[in-house]
């Protein structure tokens, strides 16, 4: 069982700042991903931004050069630094983590959710 718990978000003027926070706890060390995901109103939830065990990092091509992923998976802290923002960055924005049981068993895990709102 992994839980979830973010903070941050709010409304802000476009080019603004903002930055999201999320603590993950784990019943048994198995988190092996934690990423953010955003979804839009009438949309498809999408990746945001991902970062691996390996410390490796993934962005989606819209938010590349404006949002930086920060924490690692053995700290279990997440962050999210989103710069230069825009109005469609506009969405409820999702922490998530990747659960890998030996040998090949993943769970999925969500936040509740931070409303992040971006006003032109």
């Amino acid at each position: 069982q992994v839980r979830l718990v973010e903070s941050g978000g709010g409304l802000v003027q476009a080019g603004g700042s903002l930055r999201l926070s999320c603590a993950a706890s784990e019943d048994t060390p198995c988190i092996s991903v934690m990423a953010w995901y955003r979804q839009a109103p009438e949309k498809e939830r999408e990746l945001v931004a991902r970062i691996r065990s390996t410390g490796s990092t993934d962005y989606a091509d819209s938010v590349k050069g404006r949002f930086t992923v920060s924490g690692d998976i053995a700290t279990k802290m997440l962050g999210l630094q989103m710069n230069s923002l825009k109005p469609e960055d506009t969405a409820v924005y999702y922490c998530y983590a990747l659960c890998t049981i030996w040998p090949d068993h993943e769970y999925s895990y969500w936040g509740q959710g931070t409303q992040v709102t971006v006003s032109s």
